[in-house]
């Protein structure tokens, strides 16, 4: 049973275009209908019920975005994709959140829209389950075959020993086709910033970024593999020497084709760096952190480029003082709870940073990481409330998306900011906790001869602490906090009882009858006989 499809767009010959360009029998699809609007695409999702729609993101009626939210609540299996030259963040972003199978900027590219049919017709033929067992065992088999070559990334990243391997060994254990020549890691590079909106876009970029290296690089390569993670693609490379200049030529393809790109996604930059090309499969750990290196580097010398070579300066002897520095002072900070001298150490280490000269990508994202840990470490060596024990990680991850130095920091600044915050209202529940409890017992006392020592004891601290901190923390001291307590209970018990004026006075405390109705003046303003002529 062949996929059936519906193509919306405003403009015919766009539609006439992509119906032109595709073998819709050989992939098991056909065309059911065509649209140029959002109100006869609905119709045609409720009449022709078919199984992918093609769709331009806007158009008259409902915009592609309408249409997918409409023509989801009437079959959530139904599957999209976007056709635009509106290149415009928000579009893409809430497309993709959608579940969009792809979007394809203009002007369309064969090679690419047949890509992505071929992707969504295998995805509805696992869902269908309608493939044979000898169709799932090939599966099977070729996902046993990526998870087996995606090993050798892994070894390699882990930093295992690859001198010893042998072409022969790596192709067998692997399943690599890999053949005498070059061998060279590749890292694509996107620095999206560290809003969380983008996360649901590192897979759709991700998945671009593998069509583009296949299409431009596929036909150079002996074989070549590919391995995302998180914001990076790594590729390792295997090619004839005699082509070391044109697979730079098409890593500066790659380049140009991704600028397009980025402009359907808002902020987001490309860069790539390259390891030098090694003569044997050993040398690929080596291009490995060489390659690393030159994406790192990106935040010296800017994103947007292709970078294969960078000058290293050792600048350990300058950054050891610098973290150094940034370990006392913060320290410093900490010890007494000032917010903004945390900040200010932070940009120090900033300013510091900046002013080294020939300072290396690398080395920069050293220092910032090391500052993140450093910060951590010394919240709880002093021993602070402490709720964001995730910063260190949720840092790397989101630091390691910015492509300027200026960004990382700021992002620093902002978690650290965001954790003082937490560390003071924290501390400051703290310290009204014992309030409270003092409070507590003094309401529930205050008729009974109690003192100073007594509440302290009760909070948990002693006398001279606790009588600074209930100042600091009610604005009045113990004494006038305990008066005000009685007063207010002996206007309760003038103004609504019979009791004697003495008999009060011993009801909220107080065994002089004297110094009762002295206070009772001082706080009301008249003598307790009085108060009560005034209210009874």
């Amino acid at each position: 049973m062949l996929l059936r499809v519906v193509i919306a767009d405003d403009e015919d010959k766009v539609c006439q275009l992509i119906y032109g360009l595709i073998d819709w029998q050989a992939l098991g699809m056909e065309v059911a209908g065509i649209a140029h609007n959002g109100l006869e695409a609905l119709e045609m999702v409720e009449s022709l019920k078919p199984d992918l729609m093609i769709t331009d993101i806007r158009m008259p009626g409902y915009d592609g975005l309408e249409l997918i939210e409409r023509s989801k609540a009437v079959s959530d299996t139904l599957e999209f994709i976007i056709i635009s030259g509106y290149r415009h963040f928000e579009y893409a972003q809430h497309a993709i959140k959608y579940g969009v199978g792809d979007y394809l900027l203009k002007p369309i590219k064969k090679e690419e829209l047949t890509h992505t049919l071929e992707q969504i017709a295998e995805k509805h033929k696992l869902r269908t389950e309608r493939i044979s067992k000898e169709e799932r065992l090939k599966m099977r088999l070729q996902s046993d075959i990526d998870r087996l070559r995606a090993n050798l990334f892994m070894e390699v990243m882990q930093k295992h020993d690859m001198e010893s391997l042998t072409l022969e060994k790596v192709n067998e254990d692997y399943h690599y086709h890999f053949r005498e020549g070059c061998f060279q890691v590749v890292v694509v590079k996107y620095d999206c910033g560290v809003d969380e909106q983008y996360d649901s876009s590192i897979k759709v970029l991700e998945e671009k970024v593998v069509q583009i290296m296949n299409r431009l690089l596929g036909n150079e390569c002996f074989d070549m593999e590919h391995f995302g993670l998180e914001n990076s693609s790594y590729y390792l490379l295997n090619y004839d020497p005699a082509h070391k200049k044109q697979i730079r030529k098409q890593l500066k393809e790659v380049l140009d084709e991704l600028s397009v790109q980025k402009s359907a996604f808002g902020y987001v930059e490309f860069t790539i760096g390259a390891g030098d090309a090694a003569d044997r499969i050993g040398g690929i750990a080596e291009s490995y952190e060489n390659a690393c290196r030159a994406a790192a580097e990106r935040l010296v010398e800017g994103t947007g480029r292709l970078i294969d070579h960078v000058e290293i300066h050792d600048q350990k002897e300058h950054t050891d003082v610098l973290l150094s520095a940034f370990n006392k002072a913060m320290d410093q900070a900490l010890e007494v709870l000032n917010k903004d001298a945390v900040l200010r150490t932070v940009s120090q280490l900033e300013e510091s940073v900046g002013s080294i000269p020939e300072i290396n990508g690398v080395d920069i994202i050293a220092v910032v990481m090391e500052a993140c840990n450093t910060y951590v470490m010394l919240v709880k060596k002093n021993q602070l409330p402490f709720s964001n024990a995730g910063i260190p990680e949720k840092f790397e991850k989101y630091a390691l998306r910015c492509g300027k130095p200026d960004e990382i920091f700021r992002y620093l600044s902002d978690l650290i900011s965001e954790s003082m915050d937490s560390i003071l209202k924290d501390k400051q529940e703290e310290n009204i906790r014992p309030i409270r409890q003092a409070k507590q017992y003094i309401q529930q006392n205050y008729m009974k001869s109690i003192t100073l020592d007594d509440v302290s004891s009760v909070a948990g601290f002693n006398a001279t602490y606790f009588s600074s901190l209930f100042k600091k923390e009610t604005g009045s001291n113990f004494v006038e906090y305990l008066s005000e307590i009685r007063m207010n209970r002996a206007k309760d018990l003038l103004k609504e009882t019979n009791m004697s004026i003495a008999a009060v006075c011993e009801a909220v405390g107080y065994n002089d009858l004297k110094h009762f109705t002295k206070s009772f003046k001082k706080a009301a303003g008249i003598k307790p006989g009085e108060y009560r002529k005034l209210y009874s």
